[in-house]
């Protein structure tokens, strides 16, 4: 099977996931505080801890498909903050502290002002 069709069919479990997770959380904490996107966020990267954990322990180095539909398609589409986590704690694991600093600085920082920028630039428009 191609190697996409395991991360689509992933990133739509996943992101259909995301969805009810984020309405039932708001449901009940409310939405004056993105409790949803925080749980999302907090429990996609623990799901993807135990995942890799358990990859690198118990499935063989062939298990690609298995990696690509859960790591990145499952838990892709549930958050990628998930991906964002593991690639911060793989840099730290290696002792690129500098790197992982600056990954997760840079990658905080330019995205909120990438979105903000966008949003300056579409507001210009309405």
């Amino acid at each position: 099977m191609m190697t996409w069709a395991y991360v689509a069919l992933g990133g739509a479990i996943g992101s259909v996931f995301r969805y009810l997770m984020q309405t039932l959380i708001g449901q009940y904490a409310g939405v004056d505080f993105p409790y949803g996107t925080l749980i999302v966020n907090i429990t996609g990267s623990v799901l993807m801890g135990i995942f890799i954990g358990s990859m690198a322990r118990m499935l063989p180095q062939h298990a690609q498909e298995l990696r690509l539909l859960i790591a990145v398609g499952i838990l892709g589409g549930y958050t990628t903050f998930s991906s964002f986590s593991l690639d911060a704690i793989t840099l730290l694991e290696e002792g690129k502290f500098m790197a992982m600093s600056v990954y997760v600085v840079s990658s905080v920082v330019l995205s909120l002002a990438g979105l903000y920028a966008g949003l300056r630039l579409m507001r210009m428009f309405a």
